[in-house]
């Protein structure tokens, strides 16, 4: 049984019958979904699913072919192909959305700390000074602060992570996107990643929703969790009753296979 939310309520995104294809894959079938302001949601199920596409529609990485997508008081149009840097719309939109991905995406060239201070410098036009002390002080915020003059080739991969958290968290989004940030990451460093992840989701300051095989994070740290299986939504409610007691036949099997 899906979780109903009052058309009422304010919400961050809010996805009505989204569809997506890659040529004759049919990634999304008629979506939808409300994420509220201040919310955890966790995106959950097996791989394929439409998760990580569900997720890059939100900032543009992928245009969906059909329905409604509003996103912050915005409707978001349905193109070009895909959003290009300089687009007006969604540089506009971009600003108020933060992405951590799989991959850390740090330039190797700059500090950790400049790689946090370098949005907001070129992006914003803030003061050098004061984007580096801001970005020292998320450094510090993801336990990183004796690793501020540290190149990315001297971090481990949960450091790296860690410094692209703070990188995102440099440009204040009111929505901040996880792509399985530990899926390439040792059990004792994805701790330390889902440990930051935590602290974001008990604070509420933003909306998170982050795509996840990391259930325990799920089941502690999320609000609701949606479970995703051939571009639909089969789930979704508070996060540990899907996990724990989910309805569907679907849902049920899975969990009890990877749990």
């Amino acid at each position: 049984m899906l979780y109903a939310m009052a058309e009422e309520a304010p919400v961050s995104v809010a996805f009505r019958g989204v569809t997506k294809r890659f040529g004759e894959l049919e990634v999304l079938r008629g979506i939808d979904l409300d994420v509220r302001p201040g919310e955890v949601l966790a995106l959950l199920g097996p791989s394929g699913g439409g998760k990580s596409t569900l997720l890059r529609l939100i900032n543009g990485l992928e245009v969906r072919d059909g329905g409604s997508l509003r996103v912050l008081d915005t409707d978001v149009p349905l193109g070009p192909p895909a959003a290009t840097p300089g687009d007006p719309f969604w540089t506009a939109l971009r600003r108020r959305i933060g992405f951590v991905f799989q991959a850390f995406h740090l330039y190797p060239h700059k500090t950790a700390l400049d790689n946090v201070a370098l949005a907001p410098i070129r992006v914003e036009g803030e003061e050098p000074e004061a984007a580096r002390t801001r970005a020292r002080a998320l450094l510090e915020r993801v336990g990183l602060a004796s690793k501020a003059d540290a190149w990315p080739r001297q971090l481990s991969g949960g450091q790296q992570q860690r410094v692209a958290i703070a990188r995102a968290l440099a440009m204040e989004p009111e929505i901040l996107l996880f792509d399985e940030p530990t899926s390439a990451l040792d059990p004792e460093m994805s701790a330390e990643v889902i440990d930051v992840m935590r602290d974001l989701a008990a604070q509420h300051e933003r909306t998170l929703i982050v795509v996840t095989h990391e259930f325990g994070f799920a089941r502690e740290g999320a609000d609701r969790a949606a479970f995703l299986e051939h571009g639909r939504i089969l789930e979704v409610g508070p996060a540990s009753e899907v996990l724990e007691r989910p309805q569907h036949e679907r849902t049920r099997a899975f969990f009890e296979r990877v749990l």
